[in-house]
């Protein structure tokens, strides 16, 4: 019988352990090129099972999302080098960024690097990083006509990025090349680079001060905990069956929507998550593989469950059921481009599920898009900018409060880019940067206020691409509580704003200097009966400009 480390112990080692994963973070926010990263920290590090892939410990600033679908990466880089006999040595680094073993999409890079201590492999340290622009269609990469992955950007399979400390340049070039901004790429990649060096420096003061046998003892009851927690969670709620479905506009190349549904079932300490209702795989980039969609509710979960530690062991308590053809396990080569919109209508309907067992742990869905928003073009100089972002809008309303105003996306911990920073990096400004009025889904307490985003572009012009969702259904209230405002898109064409014709998703749209295009984002969903409102509380809301005024809030309430 394996003895329990004392709760001193792993809660030193558990510290030590989160440092070393956030130093990387942070080390790598502040030296990357690119806003997304060094600005939005779209991002993440941790540690992982040398022989499993299994996440032992992530970063608390990098990607919640990137908890489960690293730990795919990583199992797939061990299942290649051991189907081609290859054996990593130290100092060895492999870049990859297949979405379909390992998650997410073609933008995010990950760099894997072993950890040896002992001559042998400790663990896997690895960096996964969204760059800003890999080939492809689209500046930027988010294509929402795509088809097929070659479409969205250049796919990289596990390849020898360094080898035993050397850099290999003809990969750098080959990637470069790829690029319309190969200095940005460069940037990153050398920050990607330092962050597993700092990680791996890290590691050698921790196995000097610590044990080696002691802080995988650790690791391995940090596992333990998290399953056990998250089995106890569940053992609380009610058995029974628990169903949900949602829509996403649709797939970029149709106009038919697509159902995201869940059937969720709890058995004591069992939960099982089935979405066998869900669409099948579709021509357009909305598609997502089977790593990035068990990954995706991991984050719904954890945020239900907040107190669970973050690693394997989440996910060692829930049992899934994707069916193969389905939206939610694609194949190459179908585009997955836009996997961030599919991923936000699974957590929404994991949080409109559990609802039904247990409304005091649930909210209202969150505003469900990301919006990305791409315009590139040409300086006077002659230079290419491309400009790559995403945006905020409104979180639901929860049993103690109302929805986050204009916040970010509930799969990260990523940071809507200031305005000044686009406006220093790119030849745009914003003529208006504000909260949406009346978006919030009404309820008890009402949902958070989306955005409204207006970009002038200052050159001669800039092609635009946009990949949103949530433009003909609103994010969904819980407990009663109504849908925030749909999504809204317009560009300036002829001297008229116009909505593109699949509402949330554009491309060929051509601005001239001085034309500009608005984002309005949607609220999030309210949660309890609107009747149930405090007096008090629709004055506020009428006194700070969040509902215009009364005949409003009523109109919405119906």
């Amino acid at each position: 019988m394996r003895i329990q480390v004392d709760p001193t112990t792993l809660a030193v080692l558990k510290g030590r352990l989160e440092q070393l994963a956030d130093e990387m973070d942070a080390n790598l926010f502040r030296s990357a090129f690119n806003p997304i990263i060094a600005e939005a920290r779209d991002a993440s590090h941790g540690l992982y099972h040398p022989a499993t892939g299994e996440t032992l410990i992530q970063g608390k600033n990098g990607l919640p999302i990137f908890v489960g679908t690293m730990a795919f990466a990583v199992k797939y880089l061990i299942d290649h080098l051991i189907q081609n006999d290859v054996t990593i040595q130290d100092g060895d680094v492999y870049l990859f960024n297949d979405p379909y073993d390992g998650g997410t999409h073609l933008s995010d890079f990950k760099l894997v690097r072993p950890y040896f201590s002992d001559g042998r492999i400790f663990c896997f340290i690895a960096s996964v990083a969204h760059w800003h622009d890999v080939g492809g269609n689209v500046p930027g990469n988010y294509n929402p006509a795509a088809t097929e992955c070659h479409q969205e950007a250049v796919l990289i399979p596990p390849v020898l990025l360094i080898n035993r400390g050397i850099v290999n340049q003809d990969i750098v070039s080959i990637l470069q090349a790829n690029s319309r901004l190969p200095t940005s790429l460069i940037g990153d990649l050398k920050a990607q680079i330092g962050a597993l060096e700092l990680g791996c420096n890290r590691m050698a003061q921790l196995l000097k001060d610590f044990d080696p046998g002691l802080v995988w003892q650790v690791c391995g009851q940090l596992k333990t905990i998290a399953e056990s927690m998250m089995r106890e969670h569940v053992s609380r709620l009610p058995n029974g069956f628990y169903s949900a479905e949602d829509w996403l506009d649709n797939d970029g190349t149709t106009a038919s929507p697509l159902m995201v549904a869940v059937d969720l079932t709890i058995s004591d300490a069992n939960l099982v998550l089935d979405f066998s209702r869900t669409a099948l795989q579709c021509s357009g980039p909305i598609n997502v593989s089977k790593s990035t969609t068990i990954a995706a509710c991991y984050v719904g979960l954890k945020h239900l469950f907040k107190d669970v530690p973050a690693n394997s062991g989440v996910l060692s308590a829930i049992d899934f059921i994707i069916p193969d053809d389905s939206l939610l396990a694609a194949t190459a080569p179908k585009p997955v481009g836009g996997y961030t919109e599919t991923i936000l209508r699974i957590i929404d309907v994991i949080f409109v599920a559990m609802s039904k067992a247990d409304p005091a742990i649930v909210n209202g869905c969150a505003y469900g898009t990301i919006n990305a928003l791409s315009m590139s073009g040409y300086r006077q100089s002659g230079e290419r900018w491309v400009l790559f972002s995403f945006f905020g809008g409104g979180h639901g309303g929860h049993p103690e409060g109302d929805g986050l105003n204009h916040g970010n996306a509930p799969i990260s911990m990523a940071t809507i880019p200031p305005l000044e920073i686009l406006e220093a990096a790119y030849p745009i400004y914003f003529s208006k940067w504000a909260l949406r009025p009346n978006s919030g889904g009404q309820g008890r307490y009402r949902g958070g206020l989306g955005a409204i985003y207006e970009i002038v572009l200052l050159e001669e012009h800039a092609d635009v691409f946009l990949f949103g969702d949530r433009s003909r259904f609103g994010p969904p209230g819980v407990c009663g509580g109504g849908s925030g405002m749909v999504n809204s898109f317009l560009y300036e064409h002829d001297g008229n704003m116009i909505a593109p014709p699949l509402l949330s998703k554009a491309t060929g749209i051509r601005l001239k200097k001085g034309q500009r295009v608005r984002l309005e984002t949607p609220g999030g969903g309210g949660y309890g009966d609107s009747a149930e409102r405090k007096e008090q509380d629709i004055a506020n809301d009428i006194l700070e400009g969040y509902v215009t005024d009364r005949l409003d809030v009523e109109s919405i309430h119906d």
